[in-house]
This record gives C-alpha cells, structure tokens and sequence, in this order.
C-alpha cells in the first residue's frame, strides 16, 4: 500500500500517519526525518544536503527528490509506504510519479484530511495553550503568530495537489474535524476499498 496524506499544518496527518504505521507495518515517510537521517548517515545526497543547510539555505527540490528515491528503495519500505509532508509542489507530484513509474510501482490512493480553516486556527491555539500549561515548549510550528501564514503556504503551493491527484482519480477526502478515532475509521474504509479494487 502506497499512499499520501495530504491536508493542511494542523491537520492531524501525523497522528494519522502513526496509527498506520501501527496498523499497517509500512514506514510513515517525512522529509524531514528522511533529511536528517540521510544527513546523519552522510549518504552522498545527504553530505549535499547538509552542506545547504550548513550555508542556511532551503534544500532544493531535487535533493529532496532524491533523497526520497533513496528511502523508497530501502528493504522497509518494499511493502509500501505513507508519504506525509510531501510532495508539497506539483513539481514534487511528478517526481514522485517519475520514481514509481521508474520502479515499476504505483500510488494506491491520496487521502486529504478536509478541515475547515478557522476551526482548525482555534485547534492550533488550544494546542499550544494544552503544551505551555504542561510545562513542555511550544513547537515553531505550534505558535498562533506563525500559523496563518504556514496555512496560506500551503494553499499557495500545496493546495494544487488536490486538484492533480483527484484528476488522476487517487484522491479522496476524509472529514479531518471529526474525532481523531472517527478519522481513523474513515480513513480505514477508504483504504479496504482501495484493496478491494487493487
């Protein structure tokens, strides 16, 4: 089972992603643990990778691309895998496309966690309140400051991909403000009906 979560920051993708995880036994992929574990390793993309990052700058698109061919074709993830957090760009979606098609592999489905943006601001809110009065650091991507604008990030570069893969007939939206095991349930239906047809 090969699949993508997509929705936007705050929508529960990774709790979603853990529970298969759990479930499933495939590896939830992130660019960022994918990053720091090619960067650890000091794989040749990794050693490029690091070297951007030393110098402050954004990791470009195609040592991210590359660095997720290099996870993919890792013993774990021969039974499928969970993109979470990318692709982010439509040029990423082809990328992605291009390294299964490469690999004789296919994505089984898309499934974007619908949310409704000023619920989702409030949830933001609640969660670093919940986090600072437990006494833990709030993450970066937590502050309420910060969030509006990595909301109009998404729908500026990342919101396309619904369109893309829907056209491609791989999308299908799950309700991402029901209740965490409702989405869950949901989630599981849609992925029994992609088995059933694969």
């Amino acid at each position: 089972m090969r699949l993508i979560l997509l929705g936007p920051p705050g929508a529960g993708k990774g709790t979603q992603a853990q529970r298969l995880v759990e479930k499933h036994g495939i590896p939830q992929l992130s660019t960022g643990d994918m990053l720091r574990a090619a960067v650890a390793a000091q794989t040749p993309v990794g050693l490029k990778a690091k070297a951007v990052m030393d110098a402050g700058e954004l990791v470009s698109d195609d040592i991210v691309n590359a660095i997720v061919a290099e996870r993919i074709d890792q013993q774990d993830c021969a039974g499928g895998f969970i993109l979470d957090g990318y692709p982010r760009t439509l040029a990423q979606a082809d990328a992605v496309q291009k390294m299964l098609t490469d690999r004789g592999q296919k994505l089984d489905v898309v499934i974007e966690l619908v949310v409704d943006d000023k619920a989702l601001v409030g949830r933001i809110a609640r969660r670093a309140e919940e986090t600072k009065a437990a006494g833990k650091p709030v993450r970066k991507d937590d502050d309420p400051a910060v969030f509006p604008e990595r909301l109009r990030e998404y729908y500026k570069k990342t919101a396309p991909l619904t369109g893309y893969y829907y056209a491609k007939g791989l999308l299908t939206g799950v309700d991402g403000m029901a209740g965490i095991d409702d989405v869950t349930a949901e989630i599981e239906a849609v992925l029994g009906k992609v088995g059933a047809k694969g």
